[in-house]
């Protein structure tokens, strides 16, 4: 698909890897930063597991996968890892889009392939949450229209009146 404004880009051009690289911290902190979605804490969160996958490698529990363009431009990644003391199921921790290729198709192909990943690990589920907050409706739909179904409510659990939500998508 090319996405209009931008003939250059066509989704079957993304590369992906998996490996984190030493300048992924800050392009990570961009995208995030630059959806105008996340709170600053959670900005820091989301490039604190890129730096702690760098030190300490697979050992930190941390997984990624990032997608570029073929100019090398990272247009989205997903963070994920297992769930201590289960046997086979995993979180998914962060799912970004940069905003220029958001609603084309490259959120669901990430998620698409991170599920792949986690099958491949031996992965049976992968567990995502979000908050119940009016602002999150378009993170819950997209996990609904990604196979996820909602499989807990946790009332007041950020703050009075913001729940966290759970989804849930078998993998097998």
């Amino acid at each position: 698909m090319t996405i209009s404004g931008n003939p250059q880009f066509d989704l079957r051009n993304l590369t992906f890897r998996e490996t984190p690289s030493q300048d992924d911290p800050e392009k990570v902190r961009a995208i995030v930063e630059a959806t105008g979605f996340f709170s600053e804490e959670e900005v820091e969160i989301s490039v604190e597991l890129v730096r702690e996958r760098l030190l300490r490698g697979i050992e930190s529990g941390y997984y990624f996968l990032f997608a570029e363009d073929d100019k090398g431009k990272l247009v989205g990644y997903t963070c994920y890892g297992p769930v201590t003391g289960t046997e086979s199921s995993f979180d998914l921790y962060w799912i970004v889009v940069d905003n220029d290729f958001q609603r084309y198709g490259t959120g669901k192909l990430l998620d698409s392939k991170t599920a792949a990943l986690v099958r491949e690990m031996g992965g049976t589920r992968i567990y995502a949450e979000t908050s119940s907050r009016e602002q999150y409706e378009p993170t819950r739909t997209f996990y609904r229209k990604a196979g996820y179904h909602e499989t807990a409510y946790l009332e007041d659990f950020y703050a009075p009146e913001d729940g966290k939500m759970i989804f849930v998508k078998k993998v097998v």
